[in-house]
């Protein structure tokens, strides 16, 4: 098991202390990650106590120590896990061969490429939730957000490690770039759409962890089978931190359903907006909005980037140690939606070619399992959740723009624009209300009429604790 440095400026399992070249220059960049945070991260709250977890080790069993700090203080810190013993390359031309612990000379810049791409995003989810904890529905709440973008930051500083320690004078650009980025800047925005508008409320908040997160987990875990080791190990023991970023939103959506059936239930309406609740039917439109949006961070349905990153052994599938083929695809086809004159189609194409269509089918498969649980607790009031259509509010790939309804329909321009507008998507009144709910509750334990309590609290902790000090 590898040692972690806890006592030094930036905790690390990496040994930093035997690369003083590298030492310093990650130290450097230090203050530059902290006024970034202390700028552009959480626009209030920065000087009080918080109850967050902080990695201190890779173990599978007390990985994490839970305390109070204020997140200025947090130690975020450089964590791979543990080596595999005579790892191998598990797919590509490279399949057997020895992983990487240094760049491929040839792959250097698709490499480099990845890291930031990937990189970029974790910054970007901070920028776009700062506000957020002005309108905090909870302690609990308030709590976890902090949690995800501190948690967001220290997924940057795997990703600058990286790009320090590896890619020379061009990766300390690269890290430094990843500071001047911001969201929804017009000079100079984050590299992917999605990472560039605000997360305004806490609905959003919440659909944004469950699907885009769960997007971040996707991408990670195909980067965690890359034959270049010391990237493999770092998306790894990110893995573990994503997890909760995915429990917040799947909980957090449950929890404002469990409150909305309680109130149908009570006053005997599909209408609880006079209740302060949250509709069924605004949940679908927020639903169909954040899960297309995260549909389009997978690409194209056929790409030959993807294909040579494959080819190349940078980035595999999910779960690619499980599944029963060659690893390789250089003679395997599969089917990829198409759009035609007579409509949606399936076409076959080289699965080598069709990767990204591949890891969004698994993303989609685990997407659904969320909203059958949320269709559990909205079965006692009738009524159901509903994953849109593949191709609904595309703007990447052969479903750009196409005019196709949640159903999967293909409906005319004039018919989409006006529905999409009215009841497939949120309008103008379902943000107005769902921003009048957002008034912060920071009594310890009382939550929000709109959303119900969790069933239970933080490590052990009671749902009532003072997650945030005052």
């Amino acid at each position: 098991m590898t040692t972690v440095d806890y006592n030094s400026l930036i905790p690390n399992n990496v040994g930093l202390a035997e690369d003083r070249r590298l030492q310093r220059a990650l130290e450097s960049w230090q203050p530059k990650f902290v006024e970034w945070w202390k700028t552009l991260g959480p626009v209030a709250f920065q000087n009080n106590d918080v109850y967050l977890r902080t990695a201190v080790s890779v173990s599978q069993e007390g990985w994490a120590n839970f305390g109070y700090v204020k997140m200025p203080e947090y130690r975020w810190g450089i964590f791979l896990a543990d080596p595999q013993p005579d790892r191998k390359i598990g797919f590509g031309d490279h399949k057997g061969q020895d992983v990487w612990q240094e760049v491929p000379g040839e792959y250097r810049s698709d490499l480099r490429r990845l890291i930031v791409v990937q990189g970029d995003t974790e910054p970007a989810s901070v920028e776009q939730q700062r506000a957020l904890c002005l309108t905090a529905p909870s302690l609990y709440d308030l709590r976890n957000l902090f949690q995800v973008n501190v948690e967001e930051g220290r997924h940057l500083w795997a990703m600058i490690y990286l790009l320090h320690g590896y890619f020379g004078r061009d990766g300390r650009d690269e890290a430094d770039e990843l500071l001047l980025r911001h969201s929804g800047a017009e000079d100079n925005p984050r590299i992917l759409g999605a990472f560039n508008e605000p997360t305004t409320d806490w609905l959003s908040f919440y659909f944004f962890t469950y699907f885009t997160d769960r997007d971040g987990k996707f991408q990670l875990a195909s980067l965690k089978e890359s034959a270049f080791d010391p990237l493999s190990r770092t998306c790894e023991f990110m893995l573990k931190e994503e997890a909760h970023h995915m429990f917040v939103g799947a909980t957090g959506i449950g929890r404002v359903i469990q409150r909305t059936v309680e109130l149908m239930k009570e006053h005997d309406t599909d209408d609880v907006s006079s209740f302060g609740g949250i509709n069924v039917s605004v949940l679908q439109r927020y639903l169909n909005l954040h899960y297309s949006l995260s549909l389009d961070l997978f690409g194209a349905e056929t790409s030959t980037n993807a294909a040579n990153y494959f080819a190349a052994g940078l980035k595999g599938r999910f779960h690619e140690d499980r599944r029963e083929d060659d690893h390789q695809l250089k003679d395997v086809t599969r089917l990829v939606p198409a759009f035609d004159q007579s409509g949606v189609v399936m076409n076959e194409a080289p699965a080598l070619l069709a990767l990204n269509e591949t890891l969004r089918d698994d993303y989609i498969e685990d997407c659904a399992k969320g909203v059958e649980r949320w269709n559990r607790t909205l079965q006692e009031v009738g009524a159901e959740l509903r994953l849109p259509h593949v191709g609904f509010n595309r703007n990447v790939g052969v479903f750009s723009g196409k005019p196709i309804s949640p159903d999967g329909l293909v409906v005319s321009e004039e018919k989409y624009q006006a529905l999409r507008a009215t009841e497939w998507l949120p309008t103008a009144d379902d943000r107005q209300y769902i921003q009048s709910l957002m008034k912060p509750v920071l009594t310890p334990g009382k939550m929000a009429n709109w959303i119900s309590a969790p069933a239970t609290g933080v490590h052990a902790k009671p749902i009532d604790y003072e997650y945030v000090r005052a």
